[in-house]
């Protein structure tokens, strides 16, 4: 197992978090590639409430997730932090006990969800790793690629000046359709001529980036102008999963075959 699922921390105990995610971990050899963030917009409102979480005085929710994702980080490290029961049922080590079990490398795999350039540095200051989706605050107009590129630059420079002591990683998001046979070109022909989108999410402006859709050369070229993937270092493909297994099965070969190789993704 390799799988980097994005949780919505405001909705999450970040102890029993840290106690699933370690167990998890530990059962996949170490290979979990664990992400958080604020989440999507809401089906319902304040859905963290019915979890039991609510915002200090004077604090929003984006600040409750972030401050859950603080603690969450604090006890993925691993220090001892509770007082053992002096009569235990078992015994216990010497000293503070932490959470159990303890993965000691997992805290080098967790990545943030960032939608916008602030909270992209936030998260390079707490040495997590960046993910960058299709979906990002609108905060100059220009093109959505440009725009992610300058985040992920941003992101680079706050963890340089964090003086961490390994290399961050970077993964952003894309929509992309090889048109391969009639069947494709049935479903998404018409993206061809997709383009951003700029509209407002929640009182705040955001972009959303186009969907690709072409014939693999074609989609080569255009993946190449891509700012934003030239500055990552991993990709994912979002895939129309209500299409099928079939379906998408062919789509991933596509691009395993035809495209991946021609911009040297591996």
């Amino acid at each position: 197992m390799n799988e980097c699922c994005n949780r919505d921390i405001s909705y999450e105990n970040p102890l029993y978090m840290a106690e699933d995610a370690g167990a998890a971990d530990l059962i996949a050899g170490e290979r979990l590639q664990l992400g958080v963030s604020r989440g999507s917009p809401e089906q319902v409102i304040e859905g963290y409430k019915y979890f039991g979480y609510q915002p200090g005085e004077g604090k929003t929710d984006a600040d409750m997730g972030r401050e859950h994702t603080e603690v969450l980080l604090k006890v993925l490290e691993g220090g001892g932090f509770a007082q053992p029961n002096p009569r235990p049922m078992f015994p216990n080590p010497p000293g503070l006990l932490r959470v159990e079990p303890h993965s000691p490398t997992l805290r080098d795999r967790i990545w943030w969800g960032a939608a916008s350039d602030a909270t992209a540095e936030w998260a390079a200051k707490l040495g997590m790793n960046l993910m960058s989706s299709t979906l990002k605050t609108d905060e100059s107009g220009e093109p959505f690629h440009v725009q992610q590129a300058k985040q992920i630059r941003r992101f680079r420079e706050a963890w340089a000046e964090a003086g961490h002591d390994h290399e961050p990683r970077v993964s952003v998001s894309r929509s992309i359709m090889p048109l391969i046979d009639d069947e494709s070109r049935a479903y998404f022909g018409h993206e061809g001529k997709s383009r951003d989108q700029f509209g407002n999410i929640d009182s705040s402006r955001a972009v959303f980036g186009r969907t690709y859709a072409a014939e693999p050369d074609e989609l080569v070229e255009q993946l190449r102008d891509d700012e934003g993937i030239a500055e990552s270092d991993t990709v994912l493909v979002t895939v129309p999963n209500q299409l099928g297994v079939e379906y998408n099965t062919r789509l991933l070969e596509s691009l395993v075959k035809d495209v991946a190789p021609a911009l040297g993704w591996k």
